[in-house]
């Protein structure tokens, strides 16, 4: 499976959920290349849109492979056997994870008014990959916490044994593509894997209708 870029594997994913998946209140993609995706999939759903501010924990010199994944109350959700395979310390684990809690208090600020109120509300979560699903369970168990009804989670790619685990803490996991690929990496699925730049992101988002 190849998609040309995140736009047709957006619509792709917005019309396999919508055959799917009923009484979807919001779509919440993750930045920032989760967000165009999502775009195109609350297009085909028919509702809002609005952000889930979680980042990835990237590994030391390796920042694509996460270690973990962070949200924006700053609880951690680790990867131990990754943490343990590089040798990570606590030091090393925290000086990563403020860093990117500090990159969620700018895009705070930046994209405030699109950080959705969630309680008691059917939330879906579009990320343009799931890998690890480290950097998606942060997003559904910080909407827990923030009283959603109901979470379910949708990307165009999916790997098995992370959509498999991911199943276990929400009410539906929707993958266009299932890989069994190891190495797998997101960006392999695409040919324009292009990084999305929060200009972009503000153009997009102001558009969406």
């Amino acid at each position: 499976m190849l998609f040309s870029d995140r736009e047709e594997a957006g619509r792709l994913l917005g019309e396999y959920v919508r055959q799917r998946v009923e009484g979807v209140d919001i779509v919440l993609g993750i930045p920032r290349g989760g967000v165009v995706v999502a775009k195109e999939v609350a297009k085909a759903l028919g509702v809002s849109m609005g952000l889930l501010l979680v980042r990835k924990l990237g590994v030391p010199f390796n920042s694509e492979l996460a270690f973990g994944a962070i949200d924006p109350d700053g609880h951690l959700y680790l990867d131990h056997a990754v943490v343990r395979y590089f040798r990570l310390s606590s030091r090393d684990i925290q000086k990563i994870a403020e860093k990117e809690l500090g990159h969620i208090r700018d895009r705070e600020k930046k994209f405030g008014g699109l950080t959705a109120q969630v309680e008691n509300r059917a939330i879906l979560v579009v990320d343009d990959g799931i890998a690890t699903g480290q950097t998606m369970l942060a997003g559904v168990e910080y909407l827990k916490r923030r009283g959603a009804r109901k979470i379910m989670v949708a990307a165009p790619v999916c790997h098995k044994d992370s959509a498999e685990r991911l199943r276990t803490h929400v009410d539906g996991v929707y993958c266009y593509h299932l890989s069994h690929d190891l190495p797998f990496a997101v960006g392999m699925f695409y040919r324009d894997f292009r990084q999305v730049e929060d200009a972009q992101l503000q153009e997009l988002l102001r558009n969406f209708e």
